[in-house]
């Protein structure tokens, strides 16, 4: 079911890269999970995850505007006030209560695949995890400041100020993970199918792995 919500604020985190946040209206969502998001007055719409929490009384999305993405553009034109027309949140990218409570986690990112990481940090403390965040340059590490600095790896391929110079692939090509972890990844497919295979060769079981594919 379409509805409109207000927008309450944006707030730039690179010249391409920012966060809309919008009323939420009590309605209730699992992080982890996307919604389909529009202007008020256009029929183009678009999935993005959830950046929010849970807990939280408003929704945020984390968007990078693109050449020809129409919604994107869009969307970064909108102040506080304007409307945005959206579904309600679905998905299956969430963790089970075993692995809130006491699961082993890795989080693979790639640019703003890591909206629904920072959902799940936002949401459950105590999470032992860990997130792995491929960018080009380090400025496009979003909001870092949010992680734990001890739980946050970011990969830079196209500069040397990040934690590790070169791909999330190449960091796990790197440093083997060990096979109890549940791996979750969310990026590019082309990153996703590149992981997964790494993975699977060190031993790490396919029902660890889950993965959220951006195209």
């Amino acid at each position: 079911m379409t509805k409109t919500l207000k927008i309450i604020s944006a707030r730039n985190l690179t010249d391409s890269a920012y966060v809309l946040r919008f009323e939420r209206d009590n309605t209730p969502f699992k992080a982890g999970q996307h919604i389909l998001l529009g202007t008020e007055d256009d029929v183009q719409a678009r999935e993005y995850s959830i950046y929010s929490g849970e807990h939280d009384d408003y929704f945020e999305v984390l968007i990078k505007e693109v050449e020809e993405g129409l919604v994107s553009k869009k969307l970064k034109k909108l102040k506080p006030g304007n409307l945005v027309k959206y579904e309600d949140p679905v998905g299956y990218f969430v963790l089970n209560e075993e692995q809130i409570k006491s699961g082993k986690l890795l989080f693979v990112a790639s640019g703003t695949g890591i909206a629904p990481f920072h959902s799940y940090v936002r949401t459950y403390n105590h999470l032992d995890y860990h997130i792995l965040h491929g960018v080009k340059y380090a400025n496009e590490a979003y909001e870092k400041e949010h992680y734990d600095p001890e739980k946050i790896t970011v990969c830079t391929s196209r500069d040397k100020k990040g934690d590790y110079h070169g791909r999330v692939t190449a960091y796990l090509k790197e440093n083997k993970i060990h096979p109890g972890t549940h791996v979750y990844l969310c990026g590019n497919c082309e990153m996703i199918h590149e992981a997964y295979d790494i993975l699977l060769a060190q031993g790490v079981p396919s029902e660890n792995l889950h993965a959220e594919v951006y195209f």
